[in-house]
């Protein structure tokens, strides 16, 4: 069976975010949630930079050519909607 490698990571948590943390019990534990979570839910364009690049930027173009962003009518949550075809309400996220 393989060990798992292990790291420590550090970060600098000042102000309001240091009290918070103060409050957690094991500091270890909620980051390293945290960390997951938002790993799992990060832009899968531009993997979470905030940003994307000459050649991305170039395909989300191509890719806008034919979609736009709409509101979920039931949870007004942000979706993309194909321009070629209308999706009926039974095709929406909430049902």
């Amino acid at each position: 069976m393989s060990e798992k490698k292990q790291a420590v990571i550090t970060f600098k948590a000042e102000g309001e975010m240091l009290a918070a943390l103060n409050k957690i019990s094991n500091k270890s534990e909620f980051i390293r949630a945290a960390v997951l979570n938002a790993l799992d839910e990060t832009c899968p364009f531009c993997g979470g930079a905030g940003f994307l690049n000459e050649k991305q930027r170039k395909h989300w173009k191509t890719f806008a050519k034919f979609h736009t962003l709409k509101r979920c009518r039931k949870c007004d949550a942000l979706e993309i909607e194909c321009r070629d075809h209308e999706h009926n309400e039974d095709e929406e996220c909430c049902r």
